[in-house]
């Protein structure tokens, strides 16, 4: 079996400190940590678009390693702090960055997320061609 940790640049600093890996490669599919909207230096925007592109922008960042895009991902769950509020936003940013055919998706509403202030959380599974 074949295991590749897959870390960005952006990504290190912030993976060395809470000891955990953002992607894994693993034969022929990657397995991403979730991710939360924080920016790169860890702050978490006022704005819910802005998390929400940011959650892409790192999860297109971990999958880069793998040379691989977003139109590789075979498998998506959100997890969603008032998603009702703000379904409407989410899902016109989530069709800026994905395109069909489109993966398999799982929505949830969850009470919190462990980042204060986070509005989202994205894990999601990509495949090799």
């Amino acid at each position: 079996m074949t295991r590749q940790v897959l870390i960005p640049p952006v990504l290190r600093d912030a993976c060395a400190r809470a000891g955990m890996s953002p992607g894994i490669l693993s034969n022929t599919h990657v397995f991403l940590t979730g991710v939360t909207g924080a920016l790169a230096d860890g702050v978490m925007p006022d704005s819910q678009q802005a998390q929400f592109h940011a959650c892409f922008d790192k999860i297109a960042a971990v999958l880069a390693e793998a040379d691989l895009g977003l139109d590789a991902l075979v498998e998506m769950t959100s997890y969603h702090v008032g998603l009702r509020a703000h379904f409407d936003v989410f899902d016109r940013v989530r069709l800026q960055h994905l395109s069909a055919p489109y993966p398999a998706w799982t929505a949830v509403e969850v009470a919190g997320l462990r980042r204060p202030g986070a509005v989202v959380e994205i894990r999601v599974i990509a495949a090799l061609d």
